[in-house]
């Protein structure tokens, strides 16, 4: 399937479908934001239409093994790596986590593209401020704090307001192995790794397609962001 924008000039988003994620929804919110833009959303489904998107967004939903697996089989995982080096990447939830190298999850090797782990949440008898327990997996809406790197935020934070909330999905977290790479974190139990960023790629843990207009305009800002 393929969304377009009202106008095109040329320029084009890739969801890439390589048989995980939350496809619809992200595809969906994309497009939203392209609206009126000249920019034509791709929902992806061939190492081609990857390979011809001016920039590149990278789901990913459910088991970390499973995702790699059917990222290699689909014949997408050569595209996806020459996005990585050559144009805009976002990774979004399991998608931001394949970008590391490892992952606790079954002990899976990821894609070794930002130095560093995928932890799982070790938060068993302690008690949140409110004197609930912590569950695993973290499910709802937490706030993320905009991390400075030379004194300023990412450029693809825009003009989101620092502090705000977005929804969350995860029973495990990135922990980059340079603090630079570090753009968001959040507080579960402890501080963790909320968004990374390198270079041209800009992934977060949370869900901006679920998380009303400032997840909106973490889209609208990936589509004008030329790093």
């Amino acid at each position: 399937m393929t969304f377009v924008a009202t106008r095109s000039t040329g320029r084009t988003v890739a969801v890439v479908d390589y048989g995980m994620g939350n496809l619809r929804s992200v595809s969906q919110a994309v497009l939203h934001v392209a609206q009126g833009s000249g920019v034509e959303v791709v929902w992806a489904r061939t190492p081609e239409e990857v390979m011809a998107a001016e920039r590149v967004v990278l789901p990913g939903q459910g088991g970390m093994r499973d995702c790699m697996r059917e990222l290699r089989e689909s014949g997408m995982l050569p595209a996806v790596l020459h996005a990585a080096a050559n144009k805009p990447l976002m990774g979004v939830c399991v998608g931001m986590q394949m970008l590391l190298d490892h992952s606790e999850e079954l002990d899976t090797a990821c894609l070794g593209l930002i130095a560093g782990n995928v932890r799982r949440f070790e938060l068993e008898g302690q008690r949140q401020p409110d004197g609930s327990r912590y569950k695993v997996p973290q499910m709802g809406w937490n706030q993320v704090l905009q991390r400075q790197h030379g004194g300023v935020v990412h450029p693809v934070w825009g003009d989101v307001p620092d502090r705000s909330y977005f929804y969350f999905v995860h029973s495990y977290y990135a922990q980059p192995s340079d603090a630079r790479h570090i753009a968001g974190e959040a507080d579960y139990g402890g501080r963790f790794c909320a968004v990374v960023a390198r270079d041209n790629i800009f992934a977060t843990q949370f869900h901006p397609e679920k998380s009303a207009d400032h997840g909106l305009a973490l889209y609208r800002n990936f589509l004008h962001w030329n790093p």
